[in-house]
């Protein structure tokens, strides 16, 4: 495994400024429910309001944007749990280009359509993003389309860094962040640009308890493989690769802290998020919220707290805001 130097603030302040006209900043508010519950303020930072529903079109926006030409003419492709993929279609969509994703059986099917309304190929291929990346690994050799991953990439974790820039600058007296953990991309980003800023910050990364890879990863010193299984937080499922160059060496020195989520946590997340936030919000999404709520977290003054996907399918969303702790992986699904 070879290992490349950390994304630095610079990286994140340039894709700032390069992805200005494709990604919009968008709102952060102080919830006054959360705030009673934990004693502190919580500043929710509102990406799930991207126009492709995630935080993932940072990141896209800034990788596709730096492609030449002849990349650009031969297309990208990119294995997805769903949010990546939308985004990364998004933005090739932008630029006139044409764009492949690769998603397993385990990706909702709201999720590959919505790359499809992009303008994208969606192929779904096997139980696991590890299969799924076999055919963009053939893609990219019999075809010749530029490969986008969805997070161990400077370019994409600099372009999700952005967030950590506009969420410190709406609250510069935060003393800790709950932030998503998977891949490690976004946090990666974010924490980047978080602890250049401000060096005594506390990043704290949330994942599902239910196959979260880079949490086993870090137990064990290097990137290891973990099964894939069906969650609420779809969107954090599936491995960080075991030849992981940035973002698994980015989380261990930069993250300080790991809390996994049962699922009726996170079911109680999103629960929150609807009848108290007024936000739709899908489970990845909702992890630093129902972190708060189940008390795995103290704080000790202002905490930022990221809304980061808004893909739910609406059928679940509605069985989970009626009250009803819904487990996916006894469904089959």
């Amino acid at each position: 495994m070879s290992v490349e130097p950390a994304v630095a603030l610079d990286e994140i302040e340039a894709a700032r400024v390069r992805i200005a006209e494709a990604v919009r900043p968008t709102p952060q508010v102080v919830s006054s429910a959360l705030s009673d519950l934990a004693g502190a303020p919580v500043h929710l930072k509102l990406d799930h309001l991207q126009a492709t529903g995630s935080f993932k079109l940072r990141g896209a926006s800034n990788a596709v944007l730096q492609l030449d030409e002849a990349a650009r003419a031969r297309g990208v492709v990119g294995v997805s749990t769903g949010n990546h993929g939308r985004a990364l279609a998004h933005a090739a969509r932008r630029v006139g280009a044409r764009c492949v994703i690769c998603m397993s059986a385990l990706a909702p099917a709201n999720k590959a359509e919505g790359v499809r309304a992009e303008g994208a190929e969606a192929r779904i291929i096997g139980e696991s993003q590890d299969e799924a990346q076999e055919e963009v690994d053939r893609l990219v050799a019999k075809e010749g389309l530029v490969m986008i991953p969805p997070f161990d990439h400077r370019d994409v974790i600099a372009g999700q860094g952005t967030l950590g820039l506009e969420m410190l600058e709406a609250a510069p007296d935060a003393r800790v962040a709950l932030i998503q953990l998977s891949g490690g991309g976004l946090i990666s980003g974010v924490a980047a640009a978080l602890k250049a800023l401000k060096p005594g910050i506390r990043v704290i990364g949330v994942s599902m308890a239910r196959g979260a890879a880079m949490q086993a990863s870090l137990e064990a010193g290097r990137p290891v493989a973990v099964e894939e299984l069906a969650t609420l937080a779809d969107s954090l499922g599936g491995g960080i690769g075991l030849e992981n160059r940035l973002t698994f060496p980015m989380v261990r020195d930069l993250v300080d802290e790991v809390v996994l989520l049962s699922e009726a946590e996170i079911a109680a997340g999103v629960r929150h998020c609807y009848w108290l936030e007024r936000q739709i919000v899908e489970g990845a999404g909702a992890v630093g919220v129902a972190a708060l709520l189940a008390g795995r977290v103290a704080l000790e003054g202002p905490a930022l707290v990221l809304l980061s996907g808004a893909n739910i399918d609406m059928k679940i969303h509605h069985r989970i805001i009626s009250g009803e702790n819904v487990d996916i992986a006894a469904e089959g699904r």
